[in-house]
């Protein structure tokens, strides 16, 4: 049987990445998404996650129960070990990524292929702005951060999902699966 893929999803806070992958496992049922630990409530809203305390992720960290984890705005996340099962039955697994972990996920995860989410300042800005989780400052402060750069020899597919939600998904199908679309 063949290996299945992990599917890192990353891009900057407010493009949608969410939504993006939503519709792709709504279109791809063979697809799993990955439901990430981290250390926030649970009912804080956004995506389904596992939240748990900081004392509970260490120990499971120190157990072992992570294929990846990492340290980001305050907040501990992992993605859980069980990743391995979904691959090992040759299913692609999507998930979530800090686009800091992509050189420790290449070495996880043989064959990583990287969905860089974007979408044109101006929808970012409006899409945060209606989000009402931060000040006009800080929305400038996340528009002015420096271009993305990736380590050398991932397989990156730039989706853009500026426009409607429909375009992004047929783009991301193209890149993973360009044989069946």
């Amino acid at each position: 049987m063949t290996r299945g893929r992990f599917i890192a999803v990353v891009g900057p806070s407010g493009v949608g990445k969410d939504s993006v992958m939503e519709a792709l496992c709504a279109e791809r049922p063979d697809l799993v998404r990955i439901r990430r630990v981290i250390t926030r409530p649970s009912d804080a809203g956004g995506e389904a996650f596992e939240g748990i305390t900081p004392a509970l992720f260490a120990a499971r960290a120190a157990g072992g129960d992570f294929a990846l984890h990492w340290q980001a705005h305050g907040l501990f996340y992992g993605i859980p070990r069980d990743v391995h099962d979904v691959l090992a039955r040759g299913q692609d697994a999507l998930a979530n990524l800090s686009r800091g972990m992509l050189g420790p996920a290449a070495r996880v995860f043989p064959g990583l292929h990287v969905l860089h989410i974007t979408a044109t300042p101006e929808v970012l800005a409006s899409r945060l702005a209606a989000r009402g989780r931060e000040s006009r400052a800080e929305i400038a402060r996340r528009l002015a951060r420096p271009a993305v750069t990736f380590p050398e020899g991932l397989r990156v597919s730039e989706i853009d999902n500026s426009g409607p939600l429909e375009h992004a998904v047929a783009a991301a199908l193209e890149a993973l699966y360009p044989e069946r679309v």
